[in-house]
């Protein structure tokens, strides 16, 4: 799959965000978003995604057989994790997954339950959201995203709330579950994007 945008710009009122980025982004390489505070890592990565709108330019994505994707679908090929996206919290872990699978489906061979064991939320499983602490939380949402059958994961800020142990287990979803996937991080943190291959300085666009 590959994800072009030309002459992309966005702003909020009069304010530009960013503008004139033209970039393509290719399958089975990962991109690092970078730059200060208020640079539009997060707003490019929803217009990526398909949650903005853009006011100037062209976003176009095409499968892997370079087919176009009209933009009311390309939800289906989309995975994100991201601090604001909110949790259902009256479900439990496992609920919540099984909710997810029914219109997203997970990768080949992975259900509820072994995605909870294997990112330590398995004695969680049947506990409602609302209990559980920052880090199992952000623990669940990369959960989400990186065990969707998608060809885009899309990270802002991934290690938001994790201790060591939530950020090795980041690292290792990423070694696993990312190859031929399109992965692009929006980040100030090396510690989240130094395995990026491509770094894209967004204050470069203004």
């Amino acid at each position: 799959m590959t994800i072009s945008l030309s002459d992309l710009g966005k702003r909020f009122n009069t304010d530009w965000i960013f503008r004139r980025l033209t970039y393509e982004f290719s399958a089975g390489n990962s991109y690092a978003l970078i730059g200060p505070n208020g640079s539009g890592k997060s707003t490019l990565l929803q217009v990526i995604g398909g949650a903005l709108f853009f006011n100037e330019g062209a976003v176009r994505y095409r499968s892997n057989a370079n087919q176009p994707i009209e933009d009311e679908l390309i939800y289906k090929e989309v995975a994100l994790a991201a601090p604001y996206l909110e949790l259902i919290e009256e479900m439990t872990g496992q609920e919540l997954l099984d909710f997810q699978q029914s219109f997203k489906p997970f990768i080949k061979e992975k259900n509820s339950f072994s995605i909870l064991e294997e990112v330590g939320l398995n004695d969680a499983a049947h506990k409602q959201i609302r209990y559980y602490s920052s880090g199992m939380k952000q623990r669940l949402k990369l959960a989400q995203s990186f065990f969707c059958n998608t060809p885009v994961l899309l990270l802002d800020e991934p290690c938001t709330n994790l201790d060591q142990n939530g950020i090795e287990l980041y690292q290792r979803l990423l070694s696993l579950y990312t190859e031929n996937r399109i992965v692009i991080i929006a980040s100030n943190d090396p510690v989240e994007y130094r395995f990026c291959q491509h770094q894209l300085l967004l204050s470069e666009y203004k």
